[in-house]
């Protein structure tokens, strides 16, 4: 879901910056008089007195004293937000693959997506899980594991907890040759109806 925001998102706002920028580029080259053709009496940049903002519009608040700060912060809360935002897109939230030792000095490397499949359904396997869901993090060589559980109504999370522990990802680890492999789980209980008493 947050793949797809992302990328709707960057489609648009590169979209919106090249028609920007084209016509920029097309009243700043004067592009409408050198090739001949017109684009509407309501296009900016028409006439060749045009510039991008007028004296009227620079000086219409100028005796407003909150107009100028509200612009500036809001400019400013924008730069942040979109700073956060590329940097986000730059931080890898998985693990795309995992080095595991071969024996020969070179390495295998296995992907990530693999090994979550396969942590995830011997956990499914497992009495008392529900569902599971397995992301990798870290680095190839020391990867880490965040490992969301839903436990059935009448599983006990300490046994399951143990029981994925020294079974699914401890058979992740030795079939990657990892020395150590840990996880972080969160647990979540299914919802269930409540069971009359009699």
């Amino acid at each position: 879901m947050l793949r797809t925001v992302n990328r709707v998102l960057l489609g648009l706002a590169g979209l919106l910056l090249l028609l920007l920028g084209l016509a920029v580029l097309a009243g700043g080259l004067d592009l409408q008089r050198r090739w001949d053709f017109s684009l509407g009496s309501g296009w900016p940049w028409a006439a060749d007195q045009d510039v991008l903002l007028t004296e009227e519009d620079r000086t219409r608040r100028q005796d407003e004293g909150w107009w100028w700060p509200a612009v500036i912060g809001g400019l400013a809360v924008l730069l942040v937000l979109s700073l956060w935002w590329l940097l986000a897109q730059l931080r890898r939230a998985r693990l795309g693959e995992v080095l595991v030792e071969s024996g020969d000095g070179e390495g295998a490397l296995l992907r990530g997506r693999a090994l979550e499949n396969v942590v995830a359904a011997e956990a499914r396997a497992l009495t008392g899980i529900e569902r599971a869901r397995v992301r990798l993090l870290g680095r190839r060589t020391t990867p880490r594991a965040r490992v969301g559980l839903l436990l059935a109504p009448h599983a006990d999370p300490g046994r399951t907890v143990e029981r994925l522990r020294t079974e699914a990802l401890e058979n992740a680890r030795q079939s990657a040759g990892l020395a150590e492999f840990p996880a972080e789980v969160r647990l979540r209980a299914a919802r269930h109806r409540a069971e009359r008493v009699s």
